[in-house]
């Protein structure tokens, strides 16, 4: 994905993690740091419930206003938060960036630390940061021969078993071809992006956000053999549930969102032609992310 400057910027959106208590002595002095910078501070509905009296003059919207009106948003939580974010962006295929400030425990996503907030709201606001983009993906499910519903996500479309259920029979596609069935708890589709998430716990491999991919990863599978797969991402993956009566099976996009899927449930997953863009404001490498968050050669 490309790295691009950041066009000018006088509207920023502002959303934090929910109920993120920790958040709240810092929104009064964001908000006043873009009022002296000629900026207009937008706060996210429930992210204005933080700042209680404080929030006097300050112009609030919901979040889905958030992902088409604003020049770029500013995400205050962990990956979790700018996840929801992202793919709010993603349906409304919008090209708002985000920047994300780290106030969880990892943050793949987040890595602004709170001592670099202002430098980062600094660079995005003058035009020195750039934008990074990052593939994201688009699913169909089709139920009885019709769309049934259609949805967005940056890391990972997840098919999984409840709890208490016996694994799952998947068919699995790739383009017009068939390639394996898989006999597992669950089946990872994911962007690079993602790989460093669910797809990385369940044994596939990690993959740079530059590269044009998409990584397919059985969860837990029956035959040793149903091992990761990394193909084009312009290519389609088709998975078919072979279900009976007593399965549960789930579909989850990004851990957000997700629904129950039924016998002759059609699921197609390729990368969407909206990518994500994400405002990298500071000089760290991925690699240097990496090494910093997974403890890379530490013992």
């Amino acid at each position: 994905m490309s790295l691009e400057p950041l066009p000018p910027v006088t509207r920023i959106g502002i959303l934090a993690k929910s109920r993120l208590q920790a958040v709240a002595p810092h929104l009064k002095e964001i908000a006043d740091w873009m009022q002296s910078r000629g900026v207009t501070a937008i706060f996210e509905a429930e992210t204005a419930g933080l700042m209680d009296d404080r929030l006097a003059g300050h112009i609030v919207a919901p979040k889905a206003t958030l992902a088409r009106d604003v020049d770029m948003v500013l995400v205050l939580g962990g990956d979790g938060t700018l996840l929801g974010m992202a793919d709010c962006i993603g349906e409304a295929r919008s090209r708002i960036p985000i920047l994300g400030v780290n106030f969880g425990s990892l943050g793949f996503l987040t890595e602004v630390t709170l001592p670099e907030l202002y430098p980062s709201l600094d660079a995005a606001v003058t035009g020195r940061a750039v934008v990074e983009e990052r593939l994201m993906l688009k699913s169909v499910i089709r139920r009885d021969g019709a769309t049934y519903r259609e949805a967005v996500a940056l890391n990972d479309a997840v098919i999984t078993k409840a709890a208490r259920s016996r694994m799952i029979d998947l068919s699995l596609s790739v383009g017009e071809e068939f390639v394996t069935r898989v006999k597992a708890d669950g089946l990872i589709i994911a962007t690079p992006t993602g790989s460093t998430a669910y797809n990385l716990s369940a044994g596939g491999p990690i993959v740079q956000p530059t590269v044009e991919a998409l990584l397919i990863t059985p969860i837990a599978p029956h035959t040793l053999t149903n091992r990761p797969i990394v193909i084009p991402s312009t290519a389609l993956v088709r998975v078919q549930p072979n279900m009976e009566e007593r399965d549960e099976v789930f579909l989850t996009f990004d851990g957000q969102t997700g629904f129950q899927l039924q016998a002759g449930d059609d699921i197609v997953v390729g990368g969407s032609e909206h990518p994500l863009r994400l405002i990298k404001p500071t000089t760290r490498s991925y690699f240097e992310v990496l090494r910093t968050k997974l403890k890379w050669g530490e013992r």
